[in-house]
């Protein structure tokens, strides 16, 4: 199976595992009147909408590049991923107000058993949903992806904490049941809606870099400087180096200095291999190499990216004099 493929198959699953789970939790919410439940059934509801965002850039992201949009669609992935995750934090701030008014305004649960099944049932559905959207969202590099992965994966903590909050209240109201426990119904919901705020963030700040063509990650960075220095002494200088990612793509440029006498064709070569190698370790990546003479001219540019030593660009600047 292709990538493209790859990942509207698992997009189209994460759909499918949403609105099964919005059924479920809407249903066990409104019989056991669990506040943490229908936070749940809202947070489920949220994460269904972000699976169809998560879905349509996925799709729309994959078209080929046309006169209106020369460097691709991958934007739309990041616009996606941000979309998801202003999505969670108003989930987050739904779940909040409910918690505090069944905390003003306690009432008693019932039919606890079916809410603790669907919770647990909703972990491990998402944890599955979660590790496919991880592996090929880590493989394609898609934001859209990863983001709708660490949604499912933030259902899956949250469930775990409103399943133990179910059975503290279920063990708790039968042992001792004269004690008010549905408390902790409430204060779960409430932890639930911590861990989806700080998710959030974390979406928005990945996806806000990506927008505004944040540097790549440091380890990238580190690569591509120890690859483009092993080129030397055939090459002189490298600078200019940019790099930004749209969606799942990358776009890489430098300026690349060569031997005044070398030929076109030599020059071209070198452009071609360097190209060739930076997409085998990049993903992705469209790669513009721009080759200039070493005349002597020595521009601080230049020498920024110099590999020569001193002694060896005085020669060549005497030269140029010459």
């Amino acid at each position: 199976m292709d990538s493209q493929k790859q990942k509207t198959t698992v997009a189209a699953l994460s759909v499918a595992s949403n609105g099964t789970l919005v059924i479920l939790k809407l249903a066990s919410g409104v019989l056991s009147g669990s506040v943490s439940i229908l936070s749940e059934a809202a947070h489920s509801s949220v994460d269904l909408i972000a699976s169809f965002i998560a879905l349509f850039a996925v799709r729309a992201s994959a078209k080929r590049p046309d006169a209106e949009h020369p460097f691709g669609h991958g934007k739309i992935e990041d616009i996606s991923a941000l979309a998801e995750a202003l999505l969670i934090l108003a989930a987050a701030g739904w779940i909040i107000y409910e918690s505090i008014q069944k905390l003003l305004h306690p009432q008693p649960l019932e039919v606890l058993t079916w809410g603790i099944v669907v919770m647990l049932f909703s972990a491990v559905a998402n944890f599955a949903v979660s590790h496919l959207l991880f592996i090929v969202g880590k493989k394609s590099d898609s934001p859209a992806l990863l983001a709708d992965g660490w949604h499912h994966r933030t259902d899956v903590y949250t469930s775990i904490g409103v399943f133990l909050g179910l059975a503290l209240i279920w063990a708790g109201t039968n042992l001792w049941p004269h004690i008010n426990f549905f408390w902790i119904d409430p204060l779960a919901a409430m932890l639930v809606a911590l861990l989806i705020l700080r998710t959030a963030v974390k979406l928005s700040v990945d996806a806000v870099n990506d927008l505004i063509d944040t540097s790549p990650p440091a380890e990238e960075q580190e690569w591509l400087s120890d690859y483009l220095e092993s080129w030397y002494p055939t090459v002189r200088s490298i600078h200019r180096v940019r790099s930004r990612k749209s969606g799942a793509s990358r776009f890489i440029d430098l300026h690349v200095v060569v031997d005044p006498v070398m030929t076109v064709t030599d020059s071209h070569e070198i452009t071609e291999k360097m190209e060739t190698a930076i997409k085998k370790n990049l993903t992705g990546a469209d790669v513009t190499v721009h080759i200039e003479p070493c005349d002597g001219t020595c521009r601080r540019i230049c020498i920024s990216g110099c590999m020569l030593s001193e002694t060896a660009r005085k020669s060549i600047h005497l030269k140029r004099q010459a």
